[in-house]
């Protein structure tokens, strides 16, 4: 129900050439979005776990992510806003009687309610999809939200994470995804990890040091991707005739906060900033060590501030707020090791690949994760202040292409140690 309301929102702020519109070619048309979620919602729920007849078989190749791009989307014979409306929401009053006569139990696909998670979940995914879209679309404001939380205690540098195994993964959580699973024990060197995301203060001056024009600190692909796409701030950032920076935001334009974490950058842009820095984006291994490991019990919590789901003062999560709260702002959310703002508020960059956990099984469906592995992809971690959490825990795993920027992605730097630190 949070999931639909949401959807509601989003769909229902803008008018139907805005819904039927593709505001960037690296998204759906919004109202591509809303019916693609009542077809999975149908497939899984009405199809398979009810065993009921088809609401409208005669549309799953029109929704189906792999069979058709993004860019391809507005030219497919979509149903039009209302048809879109009137097709998710009987396939919901169908869910509702599905799911009133399931025993949650036996079949994995229902034990525990794996199915109706999974949908709910894929859902929100959605919506954070379509915030992206929002956050492209030109014209003026249709979200409101309130304000993000100020900083409420001083955060430290960075913090040196011991050497040792720990638990990554979960064989536990029951609406944990495929690519989650299983859990299994990792060794992971000394490492230092920064306390907090990077702030656009550090980053604008990675900017003002020349960074976007010093090829030595780009890798190679980088500066290939920089110099093809005229990269030169991180996106939605605009200077004024005084030097001073500016970033829209869902049709509003306001100065930078210096201690918010910066936004939209791309992976190579992380990248150079760490080389610039003298460090390093983290490994997927060292930030969930970083988010997940008591040192006092040995065990892996769900979330750095312990297995209870998320609250407003433990994280920036579900859309509460339109942008990342400043450094600071959720103490209560630290993990053991004083590490800040690990889940909610910006997606992080990491340095791995896209990879299989030792065991791994496809579930329910190859096309969730097996068919990316070992792409062009990088792993996100953490969440972002778009993302529910229903769709996100310590465990859970994101992946993109490296140039990718349009999400709401930023980063935090990790190191080695040196050898008086280990």
């Amino acid at each position: 129900m949070r999931a639909r309301a949401r959807t509601a929102a989003l769909t229902g702020c803008v008018d139907e050439p805005e819904l039927v519109a593709q505001h960037s070619p690296l998204m759906s048309p919004l109202v591509w979005d809303l019916a693609h979620i009542g077809n999975q919602e149908e497939l899984w729920l009405v199809r398979d776990v009810g065993g009921r007849e088809p609401v409208r078989a005669d549309i799953d190749h029109l929704y189906d992510a792999f069979r058709h791009p993004r860019a391809d989307r507005p030219a497919l014979p979509l149903l039009n806003p209302d048809e879109a409306r009137g097709y998710v929401g009987t396939v919901r009053l169908k869910v509702w009687d599905v799911l009133s006569s399931s025993a949650l139990r036996g079949a994995r696909l229902v034990d525990g309610g794996f199915a109706f998670g999974m949908i709910a979940q894929h859902e929100q995914q959605h919506d954070e999809t379509m915030l992206a879209t929002h956050q492209l679309r030109a014209g003026e404001p249709v979200l409101a939200a309130t304000p993000t939380p100020p900083a409420r205690s001083a955060v430290a540098d960075e913090i040196v994470v011991p050497a040792g195994e720990f638990t990554m993964g979960t064989s536990e959580d029951p609406w944990a995804l495929d690519n989650e699973r299983p859990a299994h024990r990792v060794h992971v060197p000394g490492f230092a990890i920064d306390a907090a995301p990077v702030t656009n203060a550090q980053y604008q001056r990675f900017i003002e040091d020349g960074g976007y024009q010093r090829p030595e600190l780009w890798s190679e692909r980088g500066w290939a991707h920089r110099r093809e796409a005229d990269l030169t701030a991180p996106q939605f950032w605009q200077r004024d005739s005084e030097n001073r920076w500016w970033r829209r935001s869902f049709g509003t334009v306001e100065p930078i906060r210096p201690q918010q974490p910066v936004v939209h950058v791309c992976w190579f842009e992380a990248e150079a900033f760490a080389t610039w820095a003298g460090k390093r984006l983290p490994t997927e291994a060292e930030w969930e060590k970083a988010a997940r490991f008591d040192p006092a019990t040995g065990r892996s919590r769900r979330y750095p501030w312990g297995d209870a789901d998320p609250a407003e003062e433990t994280a920036n999560l579900g859309q509460r707020h339109l942008e990342p709260a400043d450094v600071g702002a959720y103490p209560a959310g630290a993990s053991p090791l004083g590490v800040h703002q690990l889940i909610g508020d910006v997606w992080e960059w990491t340095s791995s690949g896209f990879e299989a956990y030792p065991g791994f099984e496809a579930f329910p469906y190859r096309e969730y994760s097996e068919v990316f592995f070992g792409g062009d992809y990088k792993m996100l971690r953490g969440g972002s202040f778009g993302t529910d959490p229903v769709a996100c825990r310590g465990t859970f795993r994101n992946w993109d292409h490296p140039i990718r920027r349009q999400i709401f992605v930023g980063f935090r730097l990790a190191r080695d140690l040196r050898p008086d630190e280990r």
